[in-house]
């Protein structure tokens, strides 16, 4: 996996965004105002290579990746450049792909002429809104089977006021002299591999100006004060903030995914490009306004620059038109067997693949699962801790599987963390869900590296070796998602040992563990953080109480009270005030996952569903409505995967990170349960049943899906941390 660009590609994109600093500042923006048309920059980018960049060497060009193009664009759209910046890019290597035009080429390579592309067949739809044609003097565009090079006049356009202030002009290209570029299959295909490529080049650009525009809005949020305080410190400025970035963010990812998918020859490349194009449509537009909403009434005024943002987000992708007529086309490109034509990928350093450890993992699990696991243990599997089977769980022990990603001092597999995380799919493909291996992995590790010798011999080995699990103590009924508020107190007694008094709620698991490990408040004296201490206490000891609590999503948690529980001091983990120490050994076991696996298995029910259906006579899945509710999706789903490979990569690889691990689980969970809902609409009535099969596993999944924002930390608490550490806003907790 590799979330890292080549080194030339990071001189390469830090030239352009150097030069695009200085001479396309936001001054430079108003001052190409209303014609939306920098020259004299034009020029100067075209100098660089700008313009080039897709071009192949033998026409003159750079011959430079997809990526890079990708790069340049995220650049241009951050600092609002000035020009068709996209439209060039593809008119350029559709002329010197087609060739006879090197005249033409090579003024446009130059900054001297600009060329622009019609992105719909003239033949069906004459009159065109054409970006950049204010100020072109070609247009390349597709007539049925031809693709033809029209010249532009002063007086065939009607370039008027818009909404952006963009170069764009109404053209009747039908009606205009044309000259053929190329005829038949071959060149269509290089006609439709270019707009395919606008439609990713415009998606990282509206990445950029969506990240760009969050970056303002946090910092005016750092620099105002209402009510006394930064207005970032209030959540309803922070939080929604937080959720947006999430989809910024995505929308970068979903456009390097497609150009991997293009350069993999992946079935579903298409499809990608598709949904990258509309999902940075939509992820902008919101972003933007959210931003301009930041600023009040002066994110009304001309001003401040963030109206410019939320202008150039709306104008870039609607000279395509409706955005959702993308999501309608990735519908058809994922159930309709609709084909695309794509462009090259070039080099693309970044890719997703785990590596063969983790294939050798994976697939020593998967026989584990074959060779061991009956259809009707199978039929017990749940995703909570009810799936449990202490004969699988022990027979996973033996065979160094239960906890791989353990250290081998520790007598395990000390696996590299790309296998560990294949590891964990893995038992999710196998819907083995395993909270209490992951549970008694966490307790393990803490135990190994702050237990007394006395509790390495008499829990460590147990749990090691399958024959015992453990839960967790930490959330209270009045602490919520603050685990430092705990007041669960021990006391110590003059003999040395511990008495525990208090209540733990959520101990999930605790009716079928040995041991729980408790969060207590041994001093009241000291800010909450520093008077919290870790034990491992036995369930089965006396004055332990558990109580089940029910919930609708087919599984039990605990209410445990604990009612002069005495322990011994060598029970006690690491130092007396000392349990967030203590409690920091179990990051190193930090996944960086969220809900991917089982968003992903929601899916797949939800489409064997509607090929089962009928609606008006025909499987539901061919119609255009059900196949973009579907497209949309899948679209949540690689967004949920991108950023939770970027938050796996990040701890892999030791890289900086700035929440990754909260903004996958924070995009997940609330996607998860979005999706489950309106999947649950798509195949209604049949989904009300719990009948087993797809309908039954779909209302599963909207049941489960209500508390994946809430466990593991809520969403609130998830949209702190992000806002916090990657928007750098003020805290919002105290």
């Amino acid at each position: 996996m590799n979330f890292e660009l080549s080194e030339e590609q990071e001189l390469m994109r830090d030239s352009f965004a150097r030069f695009l600093d200085a001479q396309s500042s936001t001054v430079r923006v108003r001052a190409a105002m209303p014609s939306g048309f920098d020259a004299k920059m034009w020029r100067e980018f075209a100098e660089l290579g700008a313009l080039s960049i897709r071009v192949p060497e033998d026409a003159g060009g750079l011959g430079l990746g997809l990526l890079d193009a990708a790069l340049l664009m995220e650049e241009a759209g951050r600092t609002l450049v000035s020009g068709p910046l996209a439209e060039t890019l593809v008119s350029a290597q559709l002329l010197a792909l087609l060739g006879g035009q090197d005249d033409l080429l090579s003024r446009v390579l130059a900054g001297q002429a600009v060329a622009s592309i019609a992105l719909h067949d003239i033949a069906q739809q004459p009159l065109q809104w054409i970006a950049g044609g204010a100020v072109a003097e070609a247009v390349i565009a597709r007539k049925g089977d031809e693709v033809v090079l029209v010249a532009v006049g002063a007086d065939d356009r009607r370039a008027e006021e818009n909404l952006a202030s963009t170069p764009l002009a109404e053209i009747a290209l039908g009606s205009l002299p044309a000259t053929s570029l190329g005829q038949g299959a071959q060149a269509v295909a290089q006609f439709a591999q270019a707009v395919e490529e606008w439609k990713l080049l415009i998606g990282a650009g509206l990445a950029g100006i969506g990240r760009e525009a969050l970056k303002l809005a946090a910092a005016y949020a750092s620099q105002r004060k209402q009510f006394g305080q930064f207005i970032g410190q209030f959540q309803a400025i922070s939080h929604p903030l937080a959720d947006l970035l999430c989809e910024v963010d995505g929308g970068k990812f979903l456009v390097w995914r497609a150009i991997r998918n293009i350069a993999d020859g992946a079935p579903e490349a298409g499809a990608a490009v598709s949904i990258a194009a509309w999902w940075n449509a939509e992820a902008a537009g919101r972003a933007v306004a959210q931003a301009l909403h930041t600023f009040g009434g002066y994110g009304l005024t001309t001003e401040y620059d963030i109206f410019l943002y939320n202008l150039r987000a709306k104008a870039w992708p609607l000279v395509f038109g409706d955005p959702q007529l993308l999501l309608a086309e990735a519908g058809r490109r994922l159930y309709g067997g609709e084909k695309a034509a794509l462009p090259d990928a070039g080099d693309c350093p970044i890719e997703f693949d785990l590596g063969d450890d983790a294939r050798a993992i994976t697939a020593e699990i998967n026989a584990f699962f074959e060779k061991n696991v009956t259809p009707e243990m199978r039929e017990k599997f749940h995703y909570s801790w009810e799936g449990y089977n202490p004969e699988i769980h022990r027979k996973l022990a033996e065979a160094k599987l239960l906890f791989p990603g353990l250290p081998k001092e520790m007598g395990e597999r000390g696996l590299a963390p790309y296998a560990k995380i294949a590891a964990m799919d893995a038992f999710e493909h196998q819907g083995y869900n395993t909270p209490a291996a992951n549970v008694a992995q966490m307790v393990a590790l803490i135990i190994h590296r702050f237990g007394s010798d006395e509790l390495k011999k008499e829990v460590l080995t147990k749990l090691m070796a399958g024959e015992a699990i453990a839960s967790l103590g930490y959330s209270e009924p009045g602490s919520g998602s603050d685990v430092f508020a705990a007041q669960c107190k021990a006391t110590r007694e003059p003999d040395g040992s511990w008495r525990i008094d208090g209540t733990k709620m959520f101990t999930s698991g605790a009716n079928l563990a040995s041991y729980v490990l408790m969060l207590c408040r041994t001093n009241p004296d000291v800010p909450k953080h520093k008077g919290l201490t870790m034990f491992i206490v036995p369930l089965k000891a006396p004055g332990v109480t558990v109580q089940p609590v029910y919930t609708f999503q087919d599984e039990r948690t605990n209410i445990t009270f604990y009612d002069g529980v005495r322990i011994p001091d060598s029970w006690r983990l690491g130092d007396v005030d000392g349990g967030v120490r203590t409690m920091s050994a179990s990051l190193e076991l930090e996944h960086g996952g969220g809900f991917s696996k089982v968003m992903r298995a929601m899916l797949k029910a939800a489409e064997q569903l509607c090929r089962a259906l009928q609606r008006d006579g025909k499987p539901l899945i061919e119609s255009p409505s059900a196949q973009s509710r579907l497209a949309r999706s899948m679209a949540n789903l690689w967004v949920s995967d991108m950023i939770t490979f970027r938050a796996q990569w990040t701890i892999a690889e030791k890289k900086p990170n700035h929440a990754f691990g909260p903004m996958a689980k924070l995009f997940s969970s609330e996607k998860f349960l979005t999706d489950a809902r309106d999947l649950l609409d798509l195949t209604a009535p049949h989904s009300l049943s719990k009948r087993t099969g797809p309908a039954g596993f779909l209302n599963q999944c909207y049941r489960h899906a209500q508390g994946t924002t809430i466990y593991g930390g809520t969403s609130e608490v998830h949209r702190s941390m992000i806002a916090e550490r990657a928007l750098e806003l003020p805290r919002t907790r105290a």
